[in-house]
């Protein structure tokens, strides 16, 4: 008698000739299951945590990257400030923000 199972059974089913047969004589029956699971190394339980730490880093490295350029524009600006507004005085002390061009 040739029975298959559906995939995804839980328990197969055992006919009932070779039950009673086993019953009557003693003999065990063997259930082999045979299991559909890949031998080799699952790659996709490392994928995701590989994918947040790569998105993760590029963040980080997008943010220093943006801080930078924002400190860059602010020295930049704060420079042109200091040169257009010329020598700076309170209470008789002077300060000259910026060198001029004629040194």
């Amino acid at each position: 008698m040739d029975h298959r199972d559906p995939p995804g059974i839980i328990a197969p089913h055992i006919p009932a000739d070779a039950y009673r047969r086993a019953e009557a004589t003693g003999q065990p029956v063997v259930i082999v299951v045979h299991d559909t699971a890949a031998a080799s190394f699952p790659w996709q339980r490392l994928l995701l945590p590989f994918a947040i730490a790569g998105a993760a880093a590029l963040g980080t490295w997008g943010v220093v990257a943006a801080l930078c350029w924002l400190m860059d524009v602010a020295s930049h600006t704060a420079t042109v400030i200091a040169g257009a507004a010329g020598p700076v005085g309170v209470g008789g002390i002077t300060l000259k923000l910026a060198r001029s061009k004629s040194n």
